[in-house]
């Protein structure tokens, strides 16, 4: 992802734990990011699953109207239901690859910045 800058060396040396310190707010943040990012992420599946079922129930209604009998009302709005229910499976599965992939990504993140830190800590340990 992205590295994080080096603390400022303008002559005077910053105390060991507070460059640690501005690594863990650096870490915090890109972590925060990454929460930013996958909610956004949620919410354009989400609204675009939601979008598709609107435009069925409009297309339930077209369907109702266009059907003289009570038998083709029976079968429309059964076959609407059977079409809804698999929709909703699916997309719950959509959600939860989703929730994986980030759950990794983030597992990734974390690892990444817990390396960093330990390589951080044994430099400054044999300097």
């Amino acid at each position: 992802m992205h590295s994080h800058p080096e603390p400022p060396r303008s002559g005077t040396q910053l105390l060991p734990m507070a460059e640690n310190g501005q690594k863990v707010v650096l870490a915090a943040v890109s972590l925060q990011a990454h929460a930013f990012k996958a909610m956004m992420r949620y919410q354009i599946e989400t609204l675009a699953f939601l979008r598709h079922r609107c435009e069925q129930d409009i297309k339930l209604a077209d369907d109702l109207i266009g059907g003289p009998e009570f038998n083709d009302a029976f079968e429309v709005v059964s076959t609407f239901l059977q079409n809804a229910a698999s929709e909703y499976v699916t997309e719950a599965g959509k959600v939860a690859t989703l929730t994986s992939k980030l759950a990794s990504e983030a597992a990734g993140l974390v690892r990444k910045e817990a390396r960093t830190a330990i390589e951080d800590i044994a430099v400054r340990t044999v300097a």
